[in-house]
């Protein structure tokens, strides 16, 4: 029997079983570990130890960091038309390189501004290792099963704070924080580089050609009123998300609570993350695309606003907080789909890197704001009425982003004519 190549099968845009590299899986959830765990998350704990050690502003260190998220940003769009045209070995691999050099110079930084640049660079590092690349990496070699090995790739990612923050205390408890940064790029440098050089060899898969995805050019549909209003309501949304993170242990310390009962309240959030993220294959097959942005962002702005209302007891608020987790997961997956879901993967990484560009500054920016803006409304619980305010904002917004395609559940097919 001859088989037909469509979409569904994956034969015709190397989509198919054969094409998949079997080891880039397994080598994406431990490069994203080890990358989030080392680039992104040992710098909160040692920050302390940094200015302390230093007499650098904790200001000025922490503005290093979000710098290094804004150039994660920018670079991200040029990042993403490089894996669109070429495929994810040698960005990623080069992005790992990077990460040791910037993590090597931040270590040895003598004074600030070297101290910055290291920083500046691990923006690009960030830019070419992060989840943007590993998305489009995994959309092109899984389409149309691309939402159980995003899925996969999220709940290892999910796992970073958990290993490294407490690995990285460890560390710093018996080494220097300068020590310990040359320690974690020595880590860094076996895990992610031959990892990437040696899992991602497969061959690129052409683009689907079919006239629906190719119609309108990457520029067009980044022009397009469904995209700017998407990209509209992720900055928003990933704006007040960001900004409760940061906020929360605040909050909880300002109504009374232990700084132990505030780090356990944060740190569960991270695990109903992980725990949400298990749910996003069954709410994509029961939704349209527009139907669920509308629904989590809506749920993101009602866990903030929760945050803001339930005062105790403790108990309640770790629920509430394991529920916000299950949102901010579920969060990552639909950013991870909105793409694909809208406009195929044509285009994935450069449209992805464009949506992601706005609300990764927004994410960068959320703490300043945040702080700047807790004294002007006289407390962190108004705070949070305000950041969820943004997020029902966003909501309001994501029924407008609807193509014909975020119109159909997946598996449902237009009719014919």
């Amino acid at each position: 029997m001859t088989h037909i190549n469509t979409p569904q099968r994956g034969a015709a845009t190397g989509t198919g079983d054969r094409s998949r590299p079997r080891a880039a899986l397994p080598a994406l959830c431990a490069t994203q570990i080890t990358s989030w765990g080392i680039v992104y998350y040992a710098f909160p704990v040692l920050n302390p130890q940094i200015t302390h050690a230093t007499g650098w502003p904790a200001g000025a260190t922490t503005a290093a960091f979000s710098a290094a998220l804004l150039v994660s940003a920018i670079a991200g769009i040029r990042v993403g038309r490089i894996i669109d045209q070429h495929g994810p070995r040698t960005v990623m691999t080069a992005g790992s390189g990077l990460g040791v050099l910037s993590i090597l110079i931040v270590a040895t930084a003598p004074n600030l501004p070297v101290f910055i640049a290291g920083w500046l660079l691990a923006g690009l590092a960030m830019a070419a290792t992060f989840y943007q690349p590993a998305f489009a990496a995994l959309t092109r070699w899984w389409r149309p099963d691309h939402i159980r090995a995003l899925t996969t790739v999220t709940l290892a990612g999910g796992l970073a704070s958990t290993v490294f923050a407490p690995l990285t205390a460890a560390l710093a408890d018996h080494l220097s924080w300068r020590n310990t940064y040359l320690v974690l790029a020595g880590t860094l440098a076996a895990i992610t580089i031959p990892a990437h050089a040696l899992a991602l060899r497969a061959p690129w898969p052409d683009a689907p050609t079919s006239p629906a995805q190719t119609a309108a050019g990457a520029a067009e549909i980044g022009r397009s009123r469904p995209f700017l209003l998407l990209a509209a309501a992720f900055t928003l949304s990933g704006f007040a998300m960001y900004a409760v993170v940061i906020a929360l242990v605040p909050l909880l310390l300002e109504r009374g609570y232990t700084t132990t009962q505030a780090a356990w309240a944060l740190g569960i959030g991270g695990a109903g993350q992980t725990a949400g993220r298990t749910l996003y294959a069954a709410i994509a097959r029961r939704t349209t695309a527009t139907a669920r942005a509308t629904i989590l962002v809506a749920l993101g702005a009602l866990t903030t606003a929760a945050f803001a209302a339930v005062p105790g007891p403790y108990a309640l608020i770790l629920a509430v907080s394991v529920a916000a987790g299950m949102v901010r997961g579920n969060l990552t997956l639909l950013q991870a789909t909105a793409v694909t879901d809208r406009w195929g993967t044509t285009h994935y990484g450069r449209l992805s890197g464009l949506l992601a560009a706005p609300a990764t500054t927004a994410a960068a920016l959320a703490p300043f704001a945040g702080a700047a803006l807790v004294a002007p409304l006289s407390g962190y619980g108004p705070l949070f009425f305000l950041l969820a305010s943004v997020s029902m904002a966003a909501a309001l917004i994501a029924p407008w982003t609807a193509t014909g395609a975020a119109r159909r559940r997946p598996g449902r097919r237009p009719r014919s004519r």
